[in-house]
């Protein structure tokens, strides 16, 4: 199974003053990623309601690769690449397509990509929880291999 693709159309005032999409929009565009994913597997508003558990973020690292220009059409890949007891790891990629609803071409590189370390939390105690095992068992029939890019930390070359 694999979470379908997240489609947004870049807003004019998503543009920065360098005449291309800003950093802040590119981190607003992952989140609606991850909101999606966090539907898609259970964890949706229902789910927060009823067990005032929720997925924090702990941890992000984004590469900006390409410019991305006002009304330009994209699409946002999800993997989830491992999850244990509390805590899930995923990636989003972003690319801009043809248009409404298309698939990035095949061999298409992405214009953005983030990785992420998310805690299931519950809100109530203020710690890390145990995800219900329904929820981890849609988490983990997600499970795909790392692109080469995953895992990366920030270095001076």
């Amino acid at each position: 199974m694999t979470l379908p693709l997240l489609h947004r159309q870049v807003r004019p005032e998503w543009i920065d003053y360098n005449g291309h999409m800003s950093e802040a929009f590119y981190v607003l565009v992952f989140g609606h990623a991850t909101d999606a994913m966090m539907i898609e597997t259970g964890l949706h508003a229902g789910y927060r309601e009823a067990t005032g558990c929720s997925l924090y973020t702990v941890e992000a690292h984004v590469r900006y690769l390409r410019d991305v220009a006002e009304g330009a059409h994209l699409a946002l890949r999800t993997r989830v690449l491992g999850v244990d007891a509390k805590k899930a790891r995923f990636t989003h990629e972003m690319y801009v397509v043809e248009g409404v609803g298309a698939e990035p071409a095949p061999g298409a590189a992405p214009v953005a990509t983030t990785e992420l370390l998310a805690v299931h939390v519950d809100q109530h105690g203020g710690r890390a929880a145990v995800f219900p095992d329904e929820i981890r068992a849609r988490l983990t029939g997600l499970v795909e291999a790392a692109p080469e890019w995953a895992g990366r930390s920030i270095v001076v070359v």
